[in-house]
């Protein structure tokens, strides 16, 4: 990210509460180059590219992939046979490494501007404002109305022979034919097993044909409705039950589903699905580049094709990406400028006539540096710059940073007022060289958290500025809070703090090089009242000094 415009942000904001292990947050307005609405295979494979490129994404998930009764998934090539949610879990690591976010949420609509941006509007208010739109929102299947037959879905009963085949193979198998897509993948079916008995539950426009060449090679073929599916002892499939009361023993059911594809919430751009060639359901209808006939929007995965599996949506979306990449790069070339996601949304966030904070210093701070000797001090992701004006005031020649243009601004324009002199520095914390060469004998990090890169150069960058014998003083609100589930019905958690760089991680690398670094002080209290706090929180506070030898 940038430099630690979450400094003041990422956190727990001053306007909220805390009270009973629960934390009100107000409405909030965020910017990002291209925001993803669902973050399975197709989301997560879109949003890895785009992060690399540097790009800031935001994935909105409301954890309801389409695969989600399965308990395990095949056919991936190096994850064969894992559990659906642990591959989520990877790619959400992989997203976060790269400083990408992954928010717990829902999109219930999307508008476009009059600026062109895509607005988002998510459960809890909060807006997500972006460029770009990735749709991965897959799809949901319309199962045929018989009796049992959604309860072992994904389990007992199965649809797709890749998905599940070789777990089913030389079993009692009953296909249940409800329109004529079902038809198309028996054939693999009956290559798996010689016990395949097909139900014509529904034979309307049916290719009697291929029934009759079904039959001739062995298929047993039963022209009847299905009454419902039978379970035995311990919930597992054990027949098919017919209309005429006959019981079809089965040890697993195949059956085709419709499908819909989840794209209710681009109504506000004007953008519907289309009928699939099969007739058997919709999808978002997409060029070569994964764009939808709303330009600067894309969708990937099942909402464009329902025959994909996880392995092929994770390929198709990682394409995606690299095309919205593209698309950035060459729109920012026509307009000769590099553009930066992260300074948009946090000059948005300092754009307001308001001031976002209260102009009180941290008390944390004020307690921790109170009886250290002045010298220079940087202040990281210094927002509105209480805690720089203060420690300018008592005797520091301060250097304030922030990746925001508008906070440094109010800076400027405070210091002046009180006659203070304070260096002021907008860079990214993850920059080459983003202080300087100068060190300081106070390096103060409050409530910040930069996004996270696999070579940890923000860390490094943050460490090496601190001086021989110099402080580093990192102050976190106790975040546990922002880990407890939510209703994403209702809400959304608009920051994910794992793709930022943490406390605990940076008291990690102090740990790791004892002969530089001494930790005088790593623990969570509460905030010290008096006037330089505006409320009652919880700290968590790292302390430590560089070794002169």
């Amino acid at each position: 990210m940038s430099e630690n415009p979450a400094q003041r942000q990422h956190s727990a904001p001053p306007q909220s509460s805390e009270h009973g292990g629960h934390v009100d947050y107000p409405t909030i307005e965020r910017h990002c180059d291209v925001a993803v609405i669902g973050g399975s295979a197709a989301g997560l494979g879109g949003a890895l590219q785009l992060a690399r490129q540097r790009r800031s994404v935001v994935v909105v998930d409301d954890g309801t992939p389409r695969n989600a009764p399965a308990a395990h998934m095949h056919g991936y090539l190096g994850h064969e046979g894992a559990a659906p949610e642990e591959l989520i879990a990877l790619g959400r690591a992989e997203v976060r490494s790269y400083g990408g976010e992954v928010l717990t949420g829902r999109v219930t609509g999307v508008r476009r501007g009059d600026d062109g941006k895509f607005r988002l509007d998510l459960t809890g208010g909060h807006t997500l404002v972006a460029r770009r739109v990735l749709v991965a929102t897959g799809l949901t299947d319309q199962l045929p109305a018989i009796d049992g037959l959604a309860e072992q879905w994904g389990r007992g009963v199965v649809h797709c022979p890749f998905c599940h085949g070789f777990e089913v193979r030389d079993q009692r198998l009953v296909q249940i034919v409800t329109q004529p897509l079902s038809l198309h993948p028996t054939p693999l079916f009956r290559h798996l097993t010689n016990q395949l008995t097909v139900v014509l539950h529904d034979p309307n426009g049916i290719d009697e044909g291929v029934i009759d060449a079904l039959d001739a090679s062995g298929v047993v073929i039963e022209r009847d409705r299905v009454a419902r599916v039978l379970t035995g002892p311990k919930g597992e499939v054990s027949g098919v039950e017919l209309s005429n009361g006959r019981v079809l023993e089965a040890d697993a059911v195949v059956v085709g589903s419709r499908f819909h594809a989840r794209a209710e919430v681009l109504g506000g751009i004007g953008l519907t699905t289309t009928a699939h060639p099969t007739g058997a359901g919709d999808v978002l209808a997409v060029d070569p580049r994964g764009e939808t006939t709303v330009s600067g929007v894309y969708a990937a995965g099942n909402v464009t094709d329902p025959s994909l599996q996880v392995l092929p949506s994770a390929a198709q979306g990682s394409q995606v990406g690299a095309m919205i990449a593209f698309s950035l790069a060459e729109e920012d070339l026509r307009n000769a400028a590099r553009l930066s996601g992260e300074q948009a949304d946090w000059d948005h966030r300092y754009g307001s006539a308001d001031r976002a904070w209260s102009a009180n210093p941290n008390g944390t701070l004020v307690h921790e540096v109170t009886g250290l000797t002045s010298g220079r001090a940087l202040d990281v992701g210094a927002g509105e710059g209480a805690d720089a004006l203060w420690l300018a005031e008592h005797g520091w020649k301060v250097t304030a940073t922030d990746i925001s243009g508008n906070a440094l601004a109010r800076v400027r324009a405070e210091a002046e007022r009180r006659g203070l002199a304070i260096d002021l520095l907008r860079s990214d914390v993850n920059d080459p060289a983003p202080f300087g060469a100068e060190t300081f004998d106070l390096v103060s990090l409050q409530y910040g958290s930069f996004k996270r890169t696999p070579d940890q150069c923000g860390l490094r960058n943050l460490l090496d500025a601190v001086a021989l014998g110099g402080t580093l003083l990192v102050v976190h609100h106790d975040l546990t809070p922002m880990l407890e589930p939510i209703d994403v019905a209702t809400q959304t958690r608009i920051y994910d703090a794992e793709a930022f760089v943490g406390i605990d991680e940076i008291a990690a690398a102090l740990t790791a090089d004892p002969e530089t670094w001494h930790i005088k002080v790593h623990e969570t209290r509460p905030r010290p009242p008096g006037a330089a706090s505006t409320h009652h929180v919880v700290d968590v506070v790292l302390r430590a000094t560089r070794r002169t030898i």
